[in-house]
């Protein structure tokens, strides 16, 4: 890729994901003010919904780790025999769940297909042996279109490209038994290791790059650039350097197969000549082998320095960021639920929540996104912070939330009976 600036524009595709962070929503609520001096009560409601959420991803992040610990390749703590449910499924399902409430979105196997084939952004031609894979599950959340001025006819021109981006990337794997990716030793340490990546700014067509076990192919033009150039310096070696060499070569060949019957003197002379000639083909292969690998350098360097900028973190690091973000969607898609219900002077059907949501984030905030009213309300009902009322739904007033909330918290810590 250059090393120009990137242009970035969100795509016009509507997905679940809510970009802005949960402070900011509850800013942007009170910017609309209509809540009519109930803003204090409001930020304490805020903050007790918040805390309610993250008490509870706090239960889900300890049996996240719990069920990853047996299959964590990073792990330098020991594990007691037979303590633990070692359950590659349950784990599965749990990742999977909290990837969904996270609001991430899952990259197809057809998808992944259609990315080998592609044209790559980063000029490279890279395979992937999905053979050493016991499984893998790749998610994205959030698309952006970019456009990046690049490099075209060999470098003699410059050309903008346009292209479409994952804003954040998700890598499951789980290898065979015994699995070793790219000869590395990387997941040897525990049988059927799984690991866990998360990357940023990954284009669609480049998603291959994201395996462990990648390998980088010569394309056709590479090809052609070593090669004619070396057939051309070959047959230059060849006509000067060697052609004393392949004379005094072929009279001895001659002499040996009984085509010449004068025997061929080696004296000083034609020795040196002879060494002279191989030391010349030596450093001309070895000259077209270094050429060959230091191109292929070139490649593996710019695939490095762009996973190094693009990854963010790394198997049970990611637990903890896809955690962090799961419970600021959950708050997000509650919270914005409640406040369109408690500003509304009528109790609303589902879809017209929906749409007002909706609207508001498109028209209000330049943000078009497929709101979850189904999982908003569902969190909000649990909580009782809003009733329900044969398909219609009203929030309970501010101060009675909090009240509830405080019940709700107080029960997290009541001693079991």
């Amino acid at each position: 890729m250059g090393n120009h600036q990137i242009m970035r524009q969100k795509c016009d595709m509507k997905f679940r994901f809510i970009p802005f962070r949960k402070h900011d929503i509850v800013e942007m609520c009170l910017q609309d003010k209509g809540l009519a001096e109930q803003e204090a009560d409001f930020r304490y409601l805020c903050r007790v919904l918040a805390a309610t959420f993250h008490y509870e991803f706090h239960q889900i992040i300890e049996t996240l780790k719990n069920a990853y610990a047996p299959f964590d390749p990073d792990s330098d703590t020991r594990t007691l025999e037979h303590a633990e449910d070692v359950n590659e499924e349950k784990f599965v399902a749990l990742f999977c769940g909290l990837l969904e409430q996270a609001n991430y979105e899952r990259i197809t196997n057809d998808e992944i297909q259609q990315a080998l084939k592609e044209s790559s952004l980063f000029n490279i031609q890279i395979n992937v042996d999905f053979n050493t894979f016991e499984e893998h599950l790749l998610f994205f959340r959030g698309q952006s279109l970019k456009k990046e001025t690049t490099s075209r006819w060999l470098g003699m021109l410059k050309g903008e490209t346009s292209f479409s981006c994952y804003d954040r990337v998700v890598v499951f794997i789980r290898f065979k038994e015994n699995g070793d990716p790219a000869g590395t030793k990387a997941s040897s340490s525990r049988p059927r290791a799984t690991i866990l990546k998360l990357f940023q700014d990954v284009p669609k067509a480049d998603i291959e790059i994201l395996f462990p076990n990648t390998r980088i192919s010569m394309r056709t033009i590479d090809k052609l650039l070593i090669g004619v150039p070396a057939m051309i310096s070959g047959g230059a070696v060849l006509a000067t350097k060697m052609s004393t060499t392949l004379l005094l070569l072929f009279s001895l060949f001659a002499f040996y197969v009984g085509l010449r019957k004068e025997q061929v003197p080696l004296q000083e002379t034609e020795l040196i000549a002879l060494f002279a000639g191989f030391t010349a083909l030596g450093g001309y292969f070895w000259k077209q082998f270094n050429n060959y690998k230091n191109r292929k350098l070139k490649y593996m360097q710019t695939l490095i320095q762009s996973l190094y900028f693009k990854n963010l973190d790394n198997n049970a690091g990611v637990l903890y960021r896809i955690a962090n973000d799961a419970e600021e969607e959950e708050f997000k898609e509650a919270l914005l639920a409640y406040y369109f219900l408690l500003t509304c002077n009528r109790p609303q059907s589902k879809a017209e929540i929906d749409q007002r949501i909706e609207a508001w984030l498109a028209e209000r905030w330049h943000c078009p996104v497929d709101f979850e009213i189904d999982d908003a309300l569902q969190k909000l009902l649990r909580l009782e912070l809003v009733r329900n009322s044969d398909g219609l739904f009203s929030a309970i007033p501010v101060k009675a939330a909090i009240e509830t909330l405080d019940r709700n918290w107080d029960a997290f810590f009541a001693a079991p009976e």
